[in-house]
């Protein structure tokens, strides 16, 4: 199958952060930005992801980002190549003038970090007493300027039982998503208290409940939890959307550190090798080529995940697996599912010629993930043949 482009790309720019967060995978924190790339160094990499695909949405994070004094000029360069630019940050440097550049600067939106509805819990969490009156108040500037948002919720055993009220905050200050992240153990991620497999089937479960119950008014979407694709068939079909997937991590999805490294997703760490950072390969080499990227996307899973009936749709989290197993291919530690006994029958479906002319009007840049995906959807469902009615069917049922 032909290795498809990356459509959605994280570049930390800088580890500098204001904030101490407990839960950072960058481990951020210096104020200097010892590690930084130059700005025509910053450029020159926002070039070569548009030599991968200049129509990819690219999201600017840190750290945080609104450190950097050549923000602008770095969300202008992006935007002018084409990207879709979002800029991820903790809010607490957002000021209405901030939001007006941004936006003549071409950004298209902001993912803003709120970890509790109770201002001590989320002050605690990230480290600074009065983030979150900071945070908030972002949130009406971005409200009052006019600049989309989403919320980003990272749940852990203190927050878990927040679901609700957080999804109610964000619709009251007018969020167009909630994206509720999953702790990995990296970083400072490794100190923190993640939740067990039975809290986290309740959470996924909860949030399909809420995905079901609310899309007419705001997207929920989970973050680092394929698991959720197991349980969207019984509760959210429409969580199948865009029919890839649990994990996008080296099939459309890498991010980019601030000094040069390339991982499949945030929570892979770095590994100090020359042949992943960009400062002595080509991006486009370590997208193609590298083994780390070339494994994921045709994984050798162990242990239940490599006998799951939905190890095709979910796959478990490798980074999760990698952290707690030490094995990127073994079976995720979180999922406390058990692969039933009955397996759908394993058949090869067939494209028709006039399904595959309606596929092929898809943007050839994510055409082989959507073809893939169709096909992963027909073999769970024993489809033998995938016609233009199938995929009627599937657009309307996936439609937000």
């Amino acid at each position: 199958m032909q290795t498809p482009q990356p459509y959605l790309i994280s570049y930390n720019l800088t580890k500098r952060c204001n904030l101490k967060c407990r839960h950072c995978y960058l481990d951020a924190g210096e104020l200097e930005g010892r590690t930084d790339m130059s700005t025509a160094q910053v450029l020159s990499v926002i070039d070569s992801i548009a030599e991968l695909n200049p129509s990819a949405m690219l999201i600017l994070t840190g750290g945080e980002p609104l450190l950097r004094e050549d923000i602008f000029h770095i969300v202008r360069h992006a935007s002018t190549r084409g990207f879709t630019v979002f800029v991820g940050t903790n809010g607490t440097g957002l000021t209405g003038s901030t939001v007006r550049r941004l936006k003549e600067s071409g950004a298209k939106g902001v993912g803003i970090s709120l970890d509790s509805v109770r201002e001590e819990v989320h002050d605690e969490f990230r480290g600074l007493k009065g983030a979150w009156r900071e945070t908030i108040r972002a949130m009406d500037v971005l409200k009052q300027e006019g600049m989309p948002f989403q919320v980003q919720f990272s749940v852990t055993r203190e927050n878990k039982d927040e679901l609700r009220d957080m999804l109610a905050l964000a619709l009251r200050k007018g969020a167009t998503a909630l994206n509720i992240f999953f702790l990995v153990c990296t970083g400072r991620g490794e100190k923190s208290t993640d939740l067990s497999p039975q809290e986290y089937e309740a959470v996924i479960t909860e949030i399909a409940e809420l995905s079901r119950d609310h899309e007419d008014r705001i997207m929920v979407r989970s973050r680092c939890a394929p698991h959720i694709f197991r349980v969207a068939d019984r509760i959210n079909p429409s969580l199948l959307k865009g029919l890839t997937s649990g994990c996008i991590a080296a099939k459309g999805y890498m991010r980019i550190t601030p000094d040069g490294y390339v991982t499949p997703c945030p929570y892979i760490p770095e590994d100090g090798s020359r042949d992943m950072n960009i400062k002595n390969r080509s991006l486009k080499d370590i997208w193609y080529e590298n083994p780390l990227f070339k494994s994921m996307r045709t994984p050798e899973l162990g242990g239940k995940c490599g006998s799951c009936e939905y190890n095709e749709l979910c796959g478990g989290c490798r980074a999760r697996a990698l952290a707690l197993r030490g094995d990127m291919m073994e079976e995720d530690p979180m999922c406390g599912y058990t692969p039933g006994e009955a397996r759908p029958e394993r058949v090869k479906p067939r494209w028709r010629e006039d399904a595959l002319e309606r596929l092929h009007r898809i943007p050839f840049f994510i055409r082989p993930m959507i073809k893939d995906g169709i096909e992963r959807y027909a073999r769970m469902k024993g489809i033998r043949e995938i016609t233009p009615e199938l995929l009627s069917e599937l657009k309307r049922k996936f439609r937000r």
